[in-house]
């Protein structure tokens, strides 16, 4: 889950944390359900310009975690960068696959191995490091 203030996504390439941090939040909590860390997640995190790390980061499963959320957040900070230059890397977002987003949305498309952030590719590293 995730809501997203801010600009809007199309028509920004994916160094606009518009665009690329809603991707990347949805990728982490994805993760996290997966998991089993919790049974719903919110990810939020804040950019400011000048800054390559979010100013914040906070997890909120809604009291649905099977573990503390401090647990969780510092499990998802030792697992993922949320750089924005890392958050590029990690999600391969330069390729040319923004038109699969055009119908239907930006999220749920499980299916399409070209859409990363839908991925839980990192549930027993996450695991792991949420102990």
């Amino acid at each position: 889950m995730g809501r997203h203030g801010g600009g809007a996504f199309s028509g920004k390439d994916p160094s606009k944390v518009d665009r690329s941090a809603a991707y990347m939040g949805r990728w982490v909590a994805k993760n996290v359900v997966a998991a089993g860390l919790a049974k719903k997640c919110e990810v939020q995190f804040a950019y400011a310009i000048g800054h390559p790390q979010p100013l914040s980061v906070h997890i909120d499963t809604f009291g649905t975690h099977a573990i503390d959320e401090e647990s969780i957040e510092r499990g998802v900070l030792a697992t993922f960068s949320f750089k924005p230059a890392d958050i590029v890397r990690q999600l391969d977002l330069l390729r040319p696959i923004y038109s699969k987003t055009t119908n239907y949305g930006h999220f749920g498309k499980i299916d399409d191995p070209d859409i990363t952030w839908e991925n839980t590719d990192k549930t027993a590293e996450l695991k792991k490091a949420a102990k």
